[in-house]
């Protein structure tokens, strides 16, 4: 890999990283409900791809103007798995040990919304109690939880190196007529 993308991915990764650790410890201060709430999950996605954009322009024009689709692709796929190795760390040992009952009281928000969700679009008894033993059973603020969370953010991660990669690549001197 190109010192160039390297040294974005791994300096864009700390920065992901350490805004993730800062969003959860400002939503662990303020209130746990924001934990559950879409609107600031939409937020940080669009956060993510922002970033995501900041840093292939960056290593972009660092590089003379030239990216292949494949360097776009490790670059940012590198930078996310830093940031997420390091905020679902922080996640870990804050729900896990140094407030685990923030967990619990997550877990019942979480509940509650998803409750709320069913009801309002008229979702049979069954299907409700089903929802509600299936989030009881398997905590997405617990150890496992979290290490599961990391497989399916690195899936949404490639997905978005993808698309992020074909946008950011350069045009081939073919393609210019050259």
């Amino acid at each position: 890999m190109n010192a160039i993308f390297k040294k974005n991915a791994i300096n864009f990764g700390l920065i992901s990283g350490f805004i993730g650790i800062a969003v959860t410890t400002l939503m662990y201060l303020v209130d746990l409900k924001l934990f559950v709430n879409w609107a600031i999950g939409l937020g940080m996605l669009v956060l993510w791809i922002i970033i995501g954009c900041i840093l292939l322009s960056k290593a972009k024009k660092e590089n003379n103007g030239v990216m292949t689709f494949k360097e776009g692709f490790t670059t940012y796929f590198l930078s996310a798995l830093i940031g997420i190795l390091i905020s679902t760390t922080f996640n870990i040992l804050l729900f896990n040990f140094i407030d685990p009952a923030a967990k619990d009281v997550l877990t019942e928000h979480l509940l509650d919304m998803q409750v709320g969700m069913l009801q309002k679009f008229n979702a049979p008894q069954e299907q409700i109690n089903e929802a509600i033993t299936k989030i009881k059973e398997s905590s997405q603020f617990s150890i496992q939880g979290q290490l599961t969370g990391i497989i399916w953010s690195l899936l949404g991660a490639a997905i978005f190196g993808l698309i992020l990669g074909a946008i950011f690549k350069s045009k081939s001197p073919e393609s210019q007529g050259l």
